[in-house]
């Protein structure tokens, strides 16, 4: 019993998406400020189905298949784009040079770590360098929404869409930069506490896709 629970559990990466999915089935009509969010959930819903059916069958796949750890990388290439946009388009910040020199110091670090650094399609390990590097930076503009807010003085915030989704995504990257900071050398000298801090990403990332269903679940207001 204990075994399908956590079957079930490190399966979260995938249904948990179907928590603000089924939401948007009930609520289509959504602001056009939320698309990225919506690109995000189709997806990374796609992705993570993927990397837990490979997870789950890896010694029955053909070698060159037998991995999940790119496809980990390109979510995570696609949760900054994706969320990166979102913030763009909500354009709620007072500092939108800032948010634009922190993408190009993105592009910039990405462009060195996967051309001198590490391998995009390493088989053997997921990229700390960029996981880490996009948890900072989207923390960076989680911080760069709330002051933006608060020069706003708005102290209806609890009905708005978008501070909930970026409620949801900085309680994600806050648990899990340190996650993904620690996570290869604890594979590598520590696999079962690597494995302990896995769980609590997947905790992490329920609690975020239900900051989104309830982002999407919110009337929207202008």
């Amino acid at each position: 019993m204990e075994s399908y629970l956590q079957q079930f559990y490190d399966w979260s990466e995938f249904w948990a998406l179907l928590i603000p999915i089924g939401v948007l089935a009930l609520r289509r009509q959504q602001p056009l400020m939320l698309r990225p969010v919506l690109v995000y959930l189709w997806c990374a819903l796609v992705i993570n189905l993927v990397c837990d059916i490979i997870g789950d069958n890896i010694h029955q796949l053909p070698t060159w298949a037998a991995s999940n750890t790119p496809l980990y990388n390109l979510h995570s290439v696609l949760r900054y784009g994706c969320f990166t946009w979102f913030f763009l388009k909500i354009g709620s910040t007072t500092y939108p040079r800032l948010q634009k020199v922190l993408v190009m110091i993105y592009v910039v670090l990405m462009a060195v770590n996967f051309l001198f650094v590490e391998h995009f399609f390493d088989t053997s390990r997921i990229s700390s360098n960029a996981m880490t590097t996009e948890a900072f930076m989207l923390l960076a503009n989680c911080m760069l929404y709330y002051f933006g807010l608060l020069n706003q003085n708005d102290s209806n915030y609890l009905t708005r869409k978008d501070f909930w989704v970026v409620t949801g995504l900085a309680v994600f990257v806050v648990v899990n930069f340190f996650v993904f900071l620690f996570y290869e050398p604890l594979v590598l000298q520590e696999p079962d506490l690597a494995e302990w801090m896995w769980n609590v990403h997947n905790l992490a990332y329920i609690i975020f896709c239900i900051f989104m269903a309830k982002a999407l679940y919110v009337p929207y207001r202008n």
